[in-house]
């Protein structure tokens, strides 16, 4: 079991979102674990970011389809804007979780020795679904982010409880 931090007024545990541009997938993730982590009452212990793994989109808000698929169900992506991964994170956060197997395999080459244990499939907090990657909607319709959003929201709910038996409980 990982020791939670120690400074005063950090949090105890931070979750990174990676997919490729860090427009859709990942902003969504970043939203709906947000809200979901302030409705628990566990914002001051859980810090949330997203990134990509490539500069496609660096400085730009998230993709209009995924700000108002969200907007719908009550969170607002519009403050985010994307980033990209780079290897210091893998030292800041404690879960970086790519949204599929490509961005996984580019993470795991970004990865410094000593913090593998920290990247994994984000969909892994939802092995009851049968999805093991979050498909990338950018190319698609309307439909294509709502299908993300109800998966995104139920590995999520897998990834709080994790982080609550891993590092919350005392």
């Amino acid at each position: 079991m990982q020791e939670p931090f120690i400074r005063s007024g950090t949090p105890r545990v931070r979750v990174l979102f990676v997919c490729m541009g860090n427009i859709c997938r990942s902003p969504t993730a970043q939203g709906v674990f947000t809200k979901l982590v302030m409705e628990e009452g566990l914002a001051h212990l859980i810090e949330i970011d997203s990134a990509g793994t490539h500069a496609y989109h660096v400085g730009e808000p998230p993709d209009p389809r995924a700000r108002q698929t969200a907007q719908r169900r009550g969170i607002d992506l519009s403050i985010q804007r994307a980033r990209r991964a780079i290897a210091e994170d893998f030292e800041l956060y404690d879960y970086v979780l790519a949204m599929d197997e490509d961005n996984h395999r580019f993470l795991s080459e970004l990865c410094p020795p000593g913090f593998e244990t920290r990247l994994r499939l984000f969909m892994d907090y939802a092995p009851h679904l049968e999805h093991r990657e979050v498909p990338d909607p950018y190319y698609g319709g309307a439909n294509g982010f709502e299908a993300v959003f109800d998966m995104v929201d139920e590995a999520a709910r897998g990834l709080l409880e994790a982080i609550r038996r891993e590092h919350l409980k005392r």
